[in-house]
């Protein structure tokens, strides 16, 4: 057997240790059986997490595979080596087996929810009724689907970024099964739904990542220095995702500091806690050390702390397992409708001064919003550094719009949001018509392209390649089209809020995530058409960006009064369950919110109008002092007033008889 089969089997050992410890911790492994009850047995009891720990190891193995094949191996002008090609290929087996895991975890899963042992649940009616009728079921068949396309589409993958397209569809795949567990009964569930969906990404990049790096290292493969050195800049980000998020994910389920040595959660959050501390040392480590002896020929020092790693992470990875069997402690919560609806009392009656007082923490743009100004931040200060010039009016604009994110996401407004149409509206406009403007003057793109360095290997892809290959992307030629754009931006807004798509995105947390991403990417990427400076497939001429402009905004205008028209109320089960007492009654606050739909879209047309004017000013100055330029090169002017001026004084000498 070769020594990476020897480390997969010791990772694979770990696992299913730690998770019987935990499981033994938590009190799941042996439960009080109450005489009378039904129970599904001992096979049942722990062929379920068995099953899910299967399905969570696989799902790492195959990110882990397809992040070395589309991001850390080196690719030649986007077309994989053997070696990735070969890990794209595990990828297939890697997706069969998490697909097969999740069948396996819906079975025993069915027998749980009725109490029934596995041959009794077989008939097909209640393992039916489980996976399309239960949320747990629906997000186990959602996986089994999606691991079987994974499965699928990766036996034809030979470039990059289908290799990216399928880590993509992978991450994505993770999500539903534990969106729909514990959270899904927290207090607190929007902050438990978006910091567990940012810990889950941050991890498995970086725990399936390291995994194969392992392997890859174990087996002698070559180009391990680069692959070892791109993953190891990706950790540190992921290891602060996973910290933070982890915190976050906590504060959301424990009603005090103190459930953490009074519970059996809480003990195994803290077992978690300290396996997280010594990865971050082993991580220091790598850093330090090991990557600078690998640069220098020895790799048995990085395969040896990180083979030591990885069974420590397998190890954590058991013991998160473990955890999502475990129930949270109870805590007194508000017997609320409307608390159980929000995560967080039904505000006073709306004032100016709540609006900007009741501030509510949204993990998921929080992040995005300080990621963001982080990146920007650290590309305008590498471009000081080597002594390039950045317009601060562009830097202004980005910060700017990211500060009315934070305001529309975060403050008292994101909470009457909610609760109000009206409100809600003005969110819409803001995220929608506003924030986009000035991100796009920003010129996000621009300031990456200056800022990132080339690829060291010629014909590889670095960050910067892949930004470039992205914008001529036959998706991206697609979806700046004027005509797709305009479509997105202003169809999409009648389909929201005339169908049951409103209520529903209203009614769960990782819907309304959506909606507000909705807002901001369709309208970034209108904007973006019209006043955008950074490169593009296509750029249309200033007289047709304004025709788009004058075309697009009368839809809005005619939105807003179908709104103000309309004798029913759109998502009524929702706003009604809130048994709001104060302000408006429902009707009306419809039809203010179709008046303010009406009404906004004058004001991001005038700043539109001004940014086409001064962009065309600038336009026309740069042309003019570039035919300065030509011309001071040739010697001479402009040809055509050069031949009219020759012209008339051949006339001139004509007339003198010369």
């Amino acid at each position: 057997m070769s020594r990476a089969a020897r480390v997969a089997l010791a990772g694979a050992a770990a696992a299913v240790v730690a998770l019987v410890i935990g499981m033994v911790a938590g009190g799941r492994a042996f439960p009080r059986i109450i005489p009378g009850l039904p129970d599904s047995g001992a096979v049942v009891r722990w062929g379920l997490p068995l099953s899910k720990l299967l399905m969570d190891g696989a799902g790492l193995v195959t990110v882990g595979v397809l992040l070395m094949a589309a991001l850390l191996l080196p690719n030649d002008k986007g077309v994989l080596g053997g070696t990735a090609l070969h890990y794209v290929k595990a990828a297939s087996w890697a997706a069969l087996t998490w697909a097969g895991a999740a069948f396996l975890a819906i079975v025993f899963g069915a027998a749980e929810s009725v109490g029934r042992t596995v041959p009794q649940i077989l008939d097909g009616v209640i393992l039916t009724s489980y996976a399309t009728q239960t949320t747990q079921g629906v997000a186990l068949t959602l996986v089994v689907l999606f691991g079987v396309a994974i499965a699928l589409f990766s036996r034809g993958a030979i470039t990059a970024g289908a290799a990216a397209g399928l880590l993509v569809f992978a991450m994505v795949t993770l999500l539903p099964a534990p969106l729909t567990g514990h959270i899904s009964s927290s207090p607190n569930h929007d902050l438990a739904t978006s910091s567990v969906a940012l810990h889950l990404l941050a991890l498995a990049l970086w725990v399936g990542g390291l995994a194969v790096l392992v392997v890859h290292a174990l087996r002698g493969q070559p180009q391990l220095e680069t692959a070892a050195g791109r993953f190891s800049r990706m950790a540190l980000w992921c290891y602060a995702g996973v910290g933070l998020s982890g915190v976050f994910s906590l504060v959301a389920r424990l009603g005090a500091v103190s459930d953490l040595w009074t519970s059996e959660y809480g003990l195994l959050a803290v077992a978690k806690i300290v396996a997280f501390v010594l990865l971050g040392y082993a991580g220091y480590w790598h850093r330090q050390r090991t990557l600078a002896d690998l640069g220098a020929g020895r790799p048995r020092a990085f395969t040896r702390l990180a083979g030591g790693e990885m069974l420590l992470m397998a190890a954590t990875v058991g013991l998160a397992v473990a955890l999502s069997r475990t129930p949270p402690p109870e805590f007194s919560v508000p017997a609320d409708r409307a608390f159980e609806l929000l995560g967080f009392p039904l505000p006073a009656e709306i004032t100016l001064a709540n609006v900007f007082s009741l501030w509510w923490l949204d993990l998921f743009f929080a992040v995005v919003a300080g990621t963001l100004a982080l990146l920007y931040g650290a590309g305008v200060l590498r471009l000081v550094r080597r002594g390039d010039r950045w317009p601060i009016g562009r830097t202004l604009s980005w910060f700017g719009g990211l500060a009315l994110l934070v305001f529309a996401t975060q403050s008292g407004l994101a909470r009457y949001a909610k609760v109000m149409f009206d409100v809600h509206m003005i969110e819409h406009m803001t995220l929608s018509m506003v924030v986009p403007i000035f991100l796009v003057l920003g010129a996000p793109v621009t300031l990456a392209l200056r800022a990132l360095k080339p690829a060291a290997r010629r014909g590889d892809r670095g960050p910067r390649e892949w930004i470039t290959t992205i914008l001529h992307s036959r998706f991206t030629k697609v979806f700046t089209h004027p005509l797709v754009a305009t479509a997105i931006f202003v169809a999409s807004t009648y389909a929201l809020y005339f169908t049951p798509l409103f209520q529903s995105a209203m009614q769960e947390h990782l819907g309304h995530i959506w909606m507000t991403l909705h807002f901001l990417i369709s309208g970034s990427l209108f904007f973006w058409v019209i006043i955008g400076v950074d490169p593009g497939p296509s750029r249309l001429p200033y007289v047709g960006r304004l025709l788009m402009l004058f075309v697009t905004m009368p839809f809005h205008a005619f939105f807003g009064i179908a709104l103000m028209m309309m004798g029913t109320v759109i998502a009524s089960d929702w706003y009604e369950q809130l048994g709001r007492t104060w302000g408006d009654t429902l009707i009306q606050t419809q039809r203010d919110g179709g008046a303010i739909a009406w009404g906004f879209g004058e004001i991001p047309t005038l700043i539109v109008l001004l940014a086409i004017a001064v962009q065309w000013y600038r336009d026309d100055d740069k042309q003019a002092r570039r035919a300065d330029r030509r011309a001071d090169r040739t010697g001479g002017g402009d040809p055509e007033l050069d031949s009219y001026n020759d012209y008339l004084a051949r006339l001139d000498r004509a007339d003198r008889g010369e």
